[in-house]
């Protein structure tokens, strides 16, 4: 390793930085989605149980024992029901309530995704661009030594795509990794909209019948 490494000269460094951001983007993901994979739609029941047995200091007390991102995004809106429950309005202000913090945690779950589709695009073209300046450094020694030597000439070819090849073993799982994660993201994030829906709906059902 430490051989092809030398011999992909100057365009190793920059895979190397990019090998190592790679791998570290993934396994901070990987920790993050696993710390995650509490189920929205199991959740939300939880929280109407917890809200039917002790209120909506039952429900919020729930929520802080699960630092998860559901549980993240049902506490502000749990908050903002009990004080503004009997509102007319309150609808509107648990819905902007669930958005606001359903956006900071998407942020959150998405963070480090546009470094994984960079990494996964830059890779190869700088990967390329060592091949490119290693075939001039190749024809430059053919051109010196005055002669065509295959020797000469495949060792220089062999030299040169070796940065290639290291910047695609690199952008292969930056994309898989990026795709995967994607994938999970978007499912998680549809089960959250639905059980913060359903939480809504709960509260105001909730808030219809003790006024009638």
């Amino acid at each position: 390793m430490l051989d092809l490494f030398l011999r992909g000269k100057w365009a190793m460094w920059p895979l190397l930085l990019a090998a190592i951001i790679c791998i570290a983007y993934i396994l901070e993901r990987f920790f993050t989605l696993l710390r995650a994979r509490v189920n929205p739609t199991i959740f939300v029941e939880e929280v109407k149980l917890a809200y039917r047995e002790g209120g909506v200091q039952g429900a919020i007390t729930l929520c802080n024992q699960n630092p998860n991102p559901v549980a993240r995004i049902f506490t502000p809106a749990l908050e903002k029901f009990e004080k503004y429950r009997g509102s007319s309005d309150i609808k509107t202000i648990l819905e902007e309530a669930l958005t606001t913090s359903g956006s900071v945690e998407l942020a959150f779950l998405d963070r480090g995704m546009l470094v994984l589709a960079a990494v996964a695009g830059v890779s190869p073209l700088i990967g390329f661009l060592g091949t490119v300046s290693g075939m001039i450094n190749a024809f430059d020694a053919i051109a010196a030594a005055g002669t065509i030597d295959p020797v000469l000439v495949s060792s220089g070819i062999s030299e040169a795509l070796i940065t290639t090849a290291t910047g695609l073993v690199i952008a292969i799982p930056a994309a898989s990794a990026h795709v995967f994660f994607t994938s999970r993201i978007n499912t998680y994030t549809r089960a959250m909209e639905q059980a913060s829906n359903s939480l809504i709906e709960y509260l105001l059902e909730e808030e219809e019948e003790k006024g009638g």
